[in-house]
């Protein structure tokens, strides 16, 4: 072999081997810095969801908390999910939109009414008034 190629490849493993620990150190950063995220994320994740599960008990008056505690708590409740956006075509949103205005105005119009009647007509069809016997197509 050449003594003008052996150099060259010597230069080259060199370089090859400079590159490596710092490539490793790299992607050993990169790794930490994911797992960390994931640990962030799991931890926020499960905050939530005890934030959730757990219903709003009302502290008794012998129980008072320091301002402290209440601006922490406070700040936990403040961060909550973000919707997620609904992929729809503008006809499907505005078909969605129409049913639910539909739906609000019959419910005001229940609540408006007596209120005798039960809270779910807002998932029952509307219902035809009650026909008596006289005004019926067969007489009886």
């Amino acid at each position: 072999m050449k003594l003008k190629n052996l150099k060259k490849k010597i230069q080259r493993l060199q370089k090859r081997l400079q590159e490596g620990p710092k490539k490793l150190a790299k992607l050993r950063r990169k790794l930490q810095e994911a797992e960390a995220a994931k640990a962030m994320k799991a931890a926020r994740k499960s905050a939530a969801r005890a934030t959730a599960a757990r219903p709003d008990a009302k502290p008794s008056p012998a129980e008072k908390k320091s301002p402290a505690q209440t601006t922490a708590a406070k700040k936990a409740r403040s961060v909550k999910k973000a919707k997620r956006k609904l992929n729809l075509s503008p006809e499907r949103r505005a078909q969605l939109a129409a049913a639910m205005k539909a739906r609000w105005a019959a419910k005001r119009a229940a609540e408006a009414g007596p209120k005798a009647a039960s809270s779910d007509d807002q998932h029952s069809a509307p219902e035809s008034s009650p026909q008596t016997p006289e005004s019926r197509p067969d007489g009886g």
